[in-house]
């Protein structure tokens, strides 16, 4: 089922596969269309859904599809501090989740070379979003929702730091610490439930990259999805809700599992 509501595409999926499923093949015909042309595919690829990669490259390889021009940048990654990026051998790797999900599976006359798989860096902020400029932007976003409304892991200010819509909308790449509302429930989704396990920083792609993109694609894979999502949708435009600025943007798709979707779409 589809619905327009606020501009904003919502398409409720019959189960959890099948959100992956649409976002893989979502991905796939995007590729494709920029093949065909003769063009680069840049897209921003999240790592929070990753179900989705598999079932990507399998029909990357059962089509022959060459992903020798795209262009993934990954929204985020975890840190050990400010200035340290948690190392690619460790499980909450986003580099090695990526390593290990898609770019491993996808057949090497096919995969896009490593310095086509982009991934924020502290202290290289700027040129991460430089890059994407020089690339002519990002074709598509594709991302999940935050329990406090994130988009990747652009956190909403802290209660002492009031940001307008605006300013938040204008934040490009960077690093900051992660709140603990995130915290705990990546930790149960990814941790084990350990907590104090979970790092406590990450490097974030900024609001402003997110918005610029030509289209953007957000699954709703989790049950707890359904208040952020309503906020997000059908509230109003506020820093404190990040993924309520994805109403300025043009082209945009939601598609949720039924316990998500059902009372708003």
């Amino acid at each position: 089922m589809e619905k327009i509501i606020n501009g904003i595409r919502c398409k409720t999926a019959a189960n959890e596969y099948s959100v992956y499923f649409d976002m893989a093949l979502t991905m796939l015909e995007e590729i494709i269309a920029h093949n065909e042309k003769g063009e680069k595919t840049v897209m921003i690829v999240p790592v929070g859904p990753t179900d989705q990669y598999p079932i990507l490259a399998d029909m990357v390889n059962r089509l022959n599809v060459s992903l020798k021009n795209v262009h993934f940048f990954n929204m985020d990654e975890y840190m050990v501090s400010p200035t340290e990026t948690v190392g690619k051998d460790d499980p909450l790797s986003f580099y090695g989740r990526m390593k290990r999900e898609f770019y491993d599976r996808v057949r090497p006359d096919l995969v896009m070379p490593e310095s086509q798989r982009h991934f924020p860096e502290a202290g290289k902020e700027a040129a991460y979003d430089a890059l994407i400029e020089e690339l002519g932007g990002v074709d598509c976003c594709f991302g999940g929702l935050g329990i406090n409304g994130h988009v990747a892991f652009n956190e909403p200010p802290e209660d002492d730091t009031p940001m307008t819509a605006d300013a938040f909308a204008a934040l490009g790449t960077r690093v900051l610490p992660i709140s603990r509302e995130t915290k705990t429930i990546n930790a149960f989704g990814y941790n084990k439930g350990d907590l104090q396990g979970m790092p406590q920083w990450c490097v974030t792609i900024g609001m402003k990259q997110i918005l610029s993109s030509k289209k953007v694609y957000i699954a709703l894979n989790r049950v707890w999805q359904n208040g952020p999502f309503k906020h997000a949708l059908l509230g109003e435009q506020t820093a404190n809700i990040p993924a309520s600025l994805l109403q300025r943007c043009e082209d945009v798709t939601y598609c949720g599992i039924p316990e998500v979707m059902n009372g708003i779409v």
